[in-house]
């Protein structure tokens, strides 16, 4: 789900849940709530477009209007006299976060999607769909909007962390598991953006510019996969232009391909505020907005009937699609939604520590540092991501965890030696939540809020509530039910810092704000101009230092309503109000050499495990990053620098969602790169750092060595809010083939604690037919002394192709465990999606007469065997 950004009118938002009541229960404010529960049975198969079409009859031409839009933020129509029910949403990728966007309720936060990906392994996808289900359904909720399948098309995007993999093939069949899983158990996905989304730049109003060959193989592939191999429930469609058209109603992605070749049976949702316009989109298949809005449908739906431009059937067809997703999870279930819980089980907790092992990729290990041995080695634990829980990137796939099991604590509760910390280093983007050091009015951890109707501050309180994170956007949990579209609030908070000095404290304001520090106005945002840089509107973020003494409380007293800011964006938007809320953040003054710390930490242990990376202020939904460097300003490059210079027994752990550059690379010994690995991130690590686990992560998408090197280098952002896929098909490890660039870490890359030995492959029959598909056989010997897992990839080359092919592409992948000394035999078809490519002289997928080759390899760059077969008469086929 998506922040919405611009779709606003008349003027109040009219993406915020409606005020006036809704036919289904809201979310609660608070994020504590009951405990677990047991499994849920799985739903008896029924015909459930039988059974929307016969609802769909009794229905008139209003009420069908009706569920062609949300009931509010997160949830369909209902139509309770016809027993129809209302369904409710959820983000995200990485976990089910229910209806707050921070601070709701608490939830399994699972690794993030490029870590999930770096494990290869279809089955556990397939689980962590299982489990995720269990999630969805303790936050009363039936769909869940992920997963997130755009491709990496360039290293700085946004969102990469959400999404899997820069290769369409391995994407379409994780994402393909991934559904499975989560629909065994009733629970609907939303593969997500349907197409071509693969910027937060101007995201909204971009338009990705490609060749329909581009668009076939690389950025339709991954739906396709998934649709033909799990056919999920529904489809979100994307922000962005496709080649001059709203993906929401581009006839040529959604009617002709999706629903005409593929013959999709499906739902599909407009993302959040990403409608944008009233006929096209239904006649192009986008069948129910959200959130709720009365911007484009309704009476202007009724109006387009009545002047021809839409037809009854148009309006059938969009609402018995709504009415199917609505059969598909929830059925005849008239029973009111159930507040929001926690269902924090031990399987599920012991999955997220499994795939968060599996996923952490071992770049280098010269000298084998690692594995650790617990008994013996005195570890220094360095890094400003250290002691602190990166565990998700930012934006709509975030939530409230469970828990955060934090790398410093996992490594000292493993080791068995002195584990000595130091931070090394700061890398805010901006100060970091004042949330640990706050009480409210009451003395409990938080913040207390004192709402208003209206925004003057005028009459009674209407609604107090406790908000535990002061972090206080406020777009989608603001009580408007209560009080109305427009309010005023006053936020309430005592600071206690643990130390004297002069610390800093931050302000950033969504609408009008002005924080008092201890009844002073310190600083005025009321009417702020300059916006920063974060997932949701607002200003940049002001600092001030305050002179304090340690375990003295100090009052800060925001007051703030939801007016839209800057004001000129009330005449461009023709509306007055929005959403408010605000940030504060607090850092105490700094009162050692943080640098210095690290070099004495380090020389005094055997091995420094130095932790570094990105979080969810560098990399997240809303904007893309500046720069592959890490941040900031050089200051972890220097530390790790510094420290390998210190202790040559080095091992760099890079927490980040995308690749980063690594000056470095060449002084230090080991290297892991650990995404983000969700609520286990710190236990993860530890298994992996002193050998409980044997790392089997690889690659998911290609570490360049400069940003330079880059496939879309030339062609990104873009111009004029256009931008232009000029690259081709030739992204990620295509490009590197193509232009002969040697990468600083392959895709499909990662190292083991053991050797894996690949022996001779052979076919069972040297000719791919239509109808006959040829199999590879090999066997794959763990050659080592520890048990491990390996995953052979299997590219094919087109010898001689009509049109110009990549020189190798990936078309299937098998992760196999072993034993010490084990030896077993791979079995992998490969049919005739391992040889077409798209043609549109034809326009048709074509497998062309004439020899391939398959290359067996343990990365893109590590070919082990290769293999020719043919293809001896031309097909072609469209789905």
């Amino acid at each position: 789900m998506e922040h919405v950004e611009d779709a606003q009118f008349d003027g109040i938002d009219p993406n915020a849940s409606p005020y006036e009541s809704v036919d289904s229960n809201t979310t609660p404010d608070t994020e504590f709530s009951p405990p677990s529960s047991p499994f849920s049975k799985a739903s008896v198969s029924k015909n459930h477009r039988l059974l929307a079409r016969q609802k769909l009859a009794q229905l008139s031409l209003e009420e069908k209007v009706s569920l062609l839009t949300a009931a509010d933020f997160w949830r369909t129509k209902s139509i309770p006299s016809k027993g129809i029910p209302a369904i409710k949403t959820s983000d995200g990728p990485n976990g089910a976060r229910g209806g707050v966007f921070v601070g709701g309720t608490k939830a399994a936060l699972f690794p993030c999607g490029i870590s999930l990906a770096a494990t290869w392994n279809k089955d556990l996808l397939y689980t962590v769909g299982q489990h995720l289900a269990y999630e969805v359904k303790a936050r009363s909720a039936n769909v869940l909007l992920a997963p997130t399948v755009c491709m990496h098309r360039h290293p700085l995007g946004g969102r990469n962390f959400e999404s899997f993999s820069e290769d369409p093939l391995l994407t379409g069949k994780l994402a393909a598991r991934y559904i499975q899983g989560l629909q065994s158990k009733g629970v609907a996905a939303t593969i997500k953006h349907f197409v071509a989304n693969e910027q937060e730049t101007h995201r909204l109003t971009i338009d990705s510019v490609m060749m329909e060959r581009s668009l076939r193989e690389l950025y339709l592939r991954p739906f396709e996969i998934a649709i033909r191999e799990a056919n999920p429930w529904a489809v979100m469609s994307a922000y962005n232009l496709i080649n001059g058209i709203h993906a929401d109603m581009n006839k040529h992605t959604l009617k002709d391909i999706l629903r005409g070749e593929w013959g999709y049976d499906g739902t599909v949702m407009s993302d959040w505020g990403g409608l944008n316009s009233t006929v096209e989109s239904i006649k192009a298949g986008c069948d129910i907005e959200f959130p709720f809005s009365s911007k484009w449908r309704f009476d202007k739906v009724l109006k387009a009937i009545e002047d021809g431009l839409l037809t009854i059937d148009d309006i059938n067809i969009a609402a018995e699609n709504v009415l199917t997703l609505v059969e598909r999870t929830k059925g005849d279930d008239m029973s009111a939604e159930e507040a929001e819980r926690e269902d924090d089980r031990e399987e599920t907790r012991m999955l997220i520590r499994e795939a968060g092992a599996e996923g952490l990729t071992l770049l280098k290990n010269e000298g084998q540092i690692l594995p650790l041995n617990p008994k013996t080695t005195k570890v220094a634990v360095i890094g400003p991501n250290a002691n602190r829980a990166i565990a998700g990137g930012g934006g709509s796939a975030s939530l409230n965890p469970y828990y955060n099991a934090l790398p410093l604590d996992s490594i000292r509760a493993a080791a068995q030696q002195e584990v000595i910390y130091a931070q090394g280093c700061h890398i805010h983007k901006w100060l970091p939540v004042a949330s640990p050091y706050c009480t409210d009015k009451s003395g409990e951890p938080g913040v207390t809020i004192d709402w208003f109707s209206g925004d003057q501050f005028q009459g009674d309180v209407i609604v107090t509530q406790r908000r535990t994170n002061t972090d206080l956007f406020l777009w989608d949990s603001a009580p408007l039910a209560q009080l109305g579209p427009e309010w005023s609030a006053i936020a309430t908070t005592y600071i206690t810092p643990t130390t004297t000095g002069k610390h800093t404290i931050s302000f950033m304001s969504v609408g009008p704000g002005r924080l008092y520090v201890d009844g002073e106005l310190a600083l005025d945002l009321w009417n702020w101009t300059e916006e920063g840089e974060a997932m949701f509107d607002g200003s940049i973020d002001y600092m001030i230092d305050v002179d304090m003494q340690a375990g003295r409380p100090v009052q800060l007293r925001v007051e703030m309503t939801n007016e839209l800011r800057p004001l000129a964006k009330q005449k461009i938007f023709n509306m007055t109000h929005k959403y408010g809320g605000c940030r504060l953040g607090f850092k105490e003054e700094d009162q050692v050499d943080y640098l210095q710390q690290a070099v004495d930490a380090a020389r005094e242990a055997d091995v420094a495990v130095v932790i570094v990376g990105l979080d969810a202020e560098w990399e997240s939904e809303g904007y893309d990053r500046k720069t592959m460097d890490l941040p900031s300003d050089g200051s972890q490059d220097r530390l790790i620098e510094a420290v390998v210079k210190a202790n040559p027994r080095t091992v760099v752990v890079n927490q980040s969602g995308s690749p980063v550059t690594m000056p470095w690379v060449d002084q230090v010994p080991t290297i892991i790169q650990a995404w983000y690995q969700g609520q286990e991130a710190g236990n993860a690590l530890a298994d992996v750092l002193f050998g409980r686990r044997n790392p089997s992560g690889k690659l998911p998408t290609t570490f360049p060595r400069r940003l330079e090197d880059t496939p879309a280098y030339h062609n990104w952002p873009g111009e004029n809010l256009r931008v232009m896929y000029g690259e081709g098909l030739y992204i990620g490890y295509r490009h590197y083939d193509r232009t002969n660039i040697a990468p600083l870490f392959p895709f499909g890359h990662g190292l083991s604690y053991t050797t894996f030995e690949y022996g001779r492959p052979s076919l069972s029959r040297k000719t791919l037919t239509e109808s006959a598909p040829i199999h590879l056989i090999m066997a794959v010997t763990n050659t080592g002394s520890v048990a491990g897992s390996e995953t052979v990839q299997i590219y094919v080359r087109d010898d001689k192709s009509r049109l110009p092919r990549p020189e190798k592409e990936l078309v299937a992948f098998e992760k196999v465990s072993l034993q010490p000394e084990e030896t077993k035999h791979i079995i992998i078809p490969l049919d005739k999606y391992a040889v077409g490519y798209y043609d549109d002289s034809v326009p048709a997928w074509i497998a062309e007469e004439g020899t391939f080759k398959v290359l067996i390899g343990a990365s893109a760059t590590d070919i082990r065997h290769a293999i020719p077969f043919d293809v001896r008469e031309s097909f072609t086929w469209t789905f």
